[in-house]
């Protein structure tokens, strides 16, 4: 059985459904401030962390969780949406560390995981805040495309195999060895079945609003929201579908970003330039810290 991950200080493990979900909690004092990325990145993404940072010093203790499929945890697949498997790990994850109800942040992808969690386990949150939040036609289908497709082509060539050839399961394998074997003991049927109920959460439906999560089960948050508004251009996290939000969870507060309208198109500008060598997609977060944690003092 190959080994796990390299912990580094601070950094701790929980099994949860199976699979191990790595963890740190940053801060000695203070309500507990559950903090979650976009995309498939750690908390180790540049630009997470100075956000957790100021929050600390604004005298909250920050959960940072590395997600299933992301950093150093575990890979699994299961649940009606990889979202929905998320919500499930973090609601585990808090619950066995008596920590709830807490403060649930999240940007991008981790602000539909941060809803959805208070959707579906609302006894764990106190407050919610959240940020770039995906919608759309375009946005929907680059999420599809990048995180569940090229999966679905690796196994269906290559059988269950081919996944080792997946830029993003190789770079799982990196960081924690164990990932390998869980791959490799995946049935490949069952594995295509999940990967077509993730991709179809994906596929724009009206009355849906955020990918794979019905409009009605916004009626579940009932807690103090915070909305930060999506940039004017922005395709991936668009304006509108914050609105939308916004008006979808009754009694939420919405303001403007506080980084420029166009920082995540100029953000991608330079990650693409470099070659995807110099991520900067979150280097901005920081800058919510100030109206976050007036947020939540009120």
């Amino acid at each position: 059985m190959s080994e796990g991950p390299a912990l580094t200080a601070g950094e701790q493990t929980m099994a949860i459904n199976g699979g191990n979900v790595v963890y740190e909690i940053l801060g000695e004092t203070g309500d507990l401030i559950a903090l979650t990325p976009g995309g498939r990145f750690s908390k180790d993404i540049p630009g997470l962390r100075p956000l957790a940072e100021a929050l600390v010093e604004g005298g909250y203790r920050v959960l940072l969780w590395d997600r299933p499929n992301c950093g150093k945890s575990d890979v699994q697949f299961y649940g009606q949406s990889e979202s929905h498997m998320r919500a499930e790990t973090l609601y585990k994850l808090v619950t066995a560390l008596g920590e709830g109800p807490c403060i649930i942040l999240g940007g991008s992808g981790g602000a539909r995981d941060s809803m959805l969690t208070t959707m579906l386990y609302p006894e764990i949150v106190r407050k919610l805040v959240v940020w770039n939040i995906v919608g759309g036609v375009y946005g929907s289908f680059v999420l599809g495309g990048h995180y569940v497709t090229p999966s679905i082509l690796a196994v269906r060539g290559l059988g269950i195999e081919g996944l080792l050839s997946v830029p993003e399961w190789r770079e799982r394998i990196e960081q924690n060895p164990a990932n390998r074997q869980r791959l490799l003991d995946l049935d490949a049927d069952e594995f295509l079945k999940v990967m077509l109920r993730w991709l179809n959460a994906f596929v724009p439906k009206p009355g849906q609003t955020i990918p794979g999560v019905p409009d009605e089960m916004f009626d579940n948050i009932t807690v103090p929201t915070l909305i930060i508004r999506g940039g004017e251009n922005d395709w991936d996290h668009p304006k509108r579908t914050s609105l939308e939000v916004h008006c979808l969870i009754k009694g939420s507060t919405l303001i403007d970003p506080p980084w420029p309208e166009d920082a995540w198109e100029r953000a991608g500008e330079k990650f693409a330039q470099s070659g995807g060598k110099t991520f900067c997609l979150f280097d901005t977060w920081v800058q919510a810290a100030p109206a976050i944690l007036d947020f939540l003092g009120k």
